[in-house]
């Protein structure tokens, strides 16, 4: 089908609906139960900016769920760009979504014969724009992560509730985003993004055993780290630790790099971004804007 107007399309399985009429079956167990996963994506002037990684953390994910995607991997990435082109953007947020697909209402997977692909792509803004020259506040969630041997943050499934409710405390208590801990009351990550702090001039971030995920992005910086010969150490941090520390900083695909100025009203550092959160963030947009760094559309 074509967009009408100048709709957006969106694949799902194979097909071309317009945005408004881009719809799956309620008894989808991706809707009914979070069964699923899904990778953010985003392109940057025509390059879709580790594109092969996402698809890469998309299929380990769907091997820990036993969801057999009905595509290549290759094959996903042409879908992926070929939707970008029929739509002709150059700077977006793409969602690529697997559910389990059509069943019934148990939660039997053997129930969903065949999984269903979900291509959104589209624009993002998560904070304000002003977001990276100021850094944002955030807050400790009551909501703890589940643990490793549970639905763990380290497969990116459809199940975010977790994260939802942290979201919704940040945005009751007035600030921009919520740090979650683990059972243990170690941090593990923000409500979707990695945290990294910086301490005496070395950066330290939690271990994906919080049940944090792997963040691309997060792998990016550990690059830039070591091009510009910053210690960085993966080692659980105490919520005493980011309080304390000289800087603070999210990563993300949707949130790219942003500053924490403030944690429970305790200032970061000089309550602004720091130099070295500023020396990464000149190097990260070095990178995405590198079209070797990406799959070209």
């Amino acid at each position: 089908m074509k967009p009408l107007n100048n709709e957006l399309v969106v694949y799902i399985d194979g097909k071309y609906y317009p945005k408004s009429e881009a719809k799956i079956s309620v008894f989808d167990h991706g809707l009914l139960y979070g069964d699923g996963v899904f990778e953010g994506i985003r392109e940057y002037n025509g390059v879709v900016f580790k594109l092969k990684e996402h698809i890469d953390r998309l299929y380990r994910s769907a091997h820990v769920l036993t969801l057999k995607i009905p595509l290549t991997k290759d094959e996903m990435l042409s879908a992926v760009v070929e939707t970008l082109r029929k739509n002709k953007l150059k700077d977006s947020y793409i969602r690529l979504v697997v559910t389990r697909g059509l069943g019934d209402l148990g939660l039997d997977p053997r129930k969903c014969p065949k999984p269903s692909i979900i291509i959104i792509t589209d624009t993002i803004s998560l904070h304000a724009t002003d977001a990276k020259d100021n850094g944002i506040t955030t807050m400790f969630s009551w909501v703890r992560r589940n643990p490793v041997d549970a639905t763990s943050h380290e497969i990116k499934s459809l199940n975010y509730l977790n994260s939802v409710l942290a979201k919704i405390e940040a945005n009751a208590n007035g600030v921009d985003e919520a740090l979650c801990l683990e059972s243990n009351g170690y941090i593990a990550e923000g409500v979707g993004e990695n945290v990294f702090i910086v301490k005496k001039g070395e950066l330290l971030t939690p271990p994906t055993s919080t049940g944090a995920l792997a963040g691309i992005t997060a792998e990016v910086v550990t690059q830039i780290a070591a091009k510009l010969k910053i210690k960085l150490t993966v080692t659980n941090l105490t919520p005493f630790m980011i309080f304390t520390a000289d800087e603070a900083f999210f990563t993300g695909t949707a949130m790219e790099m942003v500053p924490i100025r403030e944690v429970n009203k305790r200032q970061i550092g000089i309550g602004k971004p720091g130099p070295i959160t500023k020396k990464m963030m000149t190097e990260f947009q070095k990178i995405i804007e590198d079209p070797s760094q990406g799959t070209k559309v």
